[in-house]
């Protein structure tokens, strides 16, 4: 009975740790295809429970209506998606980062930004 529990527990091991490497891929692919390219992109990082980025929930709910079609405005959880963090070089939350239409960084804020600041940055850079 003893010899079966090494076995178990490596089995329960190798189980845990294939299902958090899948985890991590998918995660990964959901944001592959960001910035869109062909369109303008707007990507917020933060996180659902930090003051600042609960503030401009709304904001980015409003924008991603009003330019659908136009330019991307994604969310981008880093508390839920740390490689997402570190792939867009994130240090604080939230950070807005513009991209053209080659995908190209063009502007980047960190901390609130106004739904007026968010609309003047997207039609200086063509967006209307």
């Amino acid at each position: 009975m003893k010899k079966l529990r090494p076995a178990i527990y490596f089995s329960v091991m190798v189980c845990m740790f294939w299902s958090m490497l899948r985890l991590g891929i998918a995660q990964a692919e959901e944001f592959s295809d960001l910035p869109a390219k062909g369109m303008v992109t707007m990507i917020d990082l933060g996180a659902k429970k930090c003051i600042p980025c609960k503030m401009m929930a709304p904001i980015l709910v409003k924008m991603e209506k009003v330019y659908k079609g136009k330019a991307a405005v994604v969310f981008i959880d880093v508390w839920e998606h740390p490689e997402q963090a570190q792939r867009f070089g994130i240090r604080a939350i939230p950070t807005q980062i513009f991209f053209d239409k080659n995908s190209k960084e063009v502007y980047r804020h960190t901390g609130f930004m106004s739904e007026k600041a968010i609309v003047a940055q997207l039609e200086t850079m063509g967006v209307e």
